[in-house]
């Protein structure tokens, strides 16, 4: 087996080495997809928002309104209360996935793609947290893949996918900007990775890279002790 987390800053282009990486035999799950799943009624992580951020940020439909309560979040200064919230849930569901692949397919390599992998635990430690699941998030993953590439790019990437045209832009890249800033740059992940793959160009260079990527983890799935505790 092999716990690989693949991360990498907004509109880096992860999600799309995700894909490859599935295509090539790899399982793989999305921390924005569990935790869009956490938020929705019903559910701990629900009720949990809506006590610490208030009843504003429920929509008329009942659901999380996202936008309102990023803008709560990332301008209000309280990103911290919301990943307090968010991602214990997100991890203990991330290694109960693990725990029940790794049943199914000793030799299965298990992807997390994660955009804070690092984040996590630098804001646990921040708060005090010496130990526990979010400051030794870290430790509980065999190998890190970071994809980069240039602020610049990453922004005309998100703001591409969120609004090509029209007068949002302009928000759209001043809340990537923020986003970003909330986000430990590429070069000190980098050094805290073991595998880096660099996407300023075009999605064929990149699916390149995630091939050869894939032939040097296949192999480190099968090599990998069979007791390593996920606890």
């Amino acid at each position: 087996m092999l716990r690989v987390g693949l991360t990498g800053g907004l509109g880096s282009g992860k999600s799309t080495v995700a894909g490859f990486l599935r295509e090539l035999g790899a399982h793989v799950i999305e921390a924005d997809s569990l935790g869009r799943q956490m938020m929705e009624p019903g559910q701990p992580v629900y009720t949990e928002i809506v006590r610490t951020f208030g009843p504003t940020v429920v929509g008329p439909d009942g659901r999380i309104n996202r936008a309102r309560l990023a803008k709560l979040a990332f301008k209000g200064g309280r990103l911290n209360d919301l990943n307090a919230i968010v991602h214990p849930a997100v991890i203990a569901a991330q290694q109960q996935w693990m725990e029940e692949v790794f049943t199914s397919d000793p030799a299965a390599v298990a992807v997390i793609e994660s955009a804070l992998i690092f984040e996590v635990v630098r804001d646990a430690r921040a708060r005090g947290e010496k130990d526990g699941i979010l400051a030794d998030w870290r430790r509980r993953i065999d190998r890190v893949v970071l994809v980069t590439a240039p602020d610049d790019i990453k922004i005309a990437r998100y703001v591409a996918r969120l609004a090509p045209i029209g007068p949002t832009r302009e928000a759209a890249e001043a809340d990537a900007r923020q986003r970003l800033a909330h986000q430990i740059p590429d070069a000190e992940k980098a050094a805290m990775s073991d595998y880096v793959l660099d996407n300023k160009g075009n999605k064929e260079e990149l699916r390149v890279q995630v091939f050869a990527l894939w032939q040097r983890l296949n192999p480190q799935s099968n090599n990998s002790p069979q007791n390593l505790s996920l606890k």
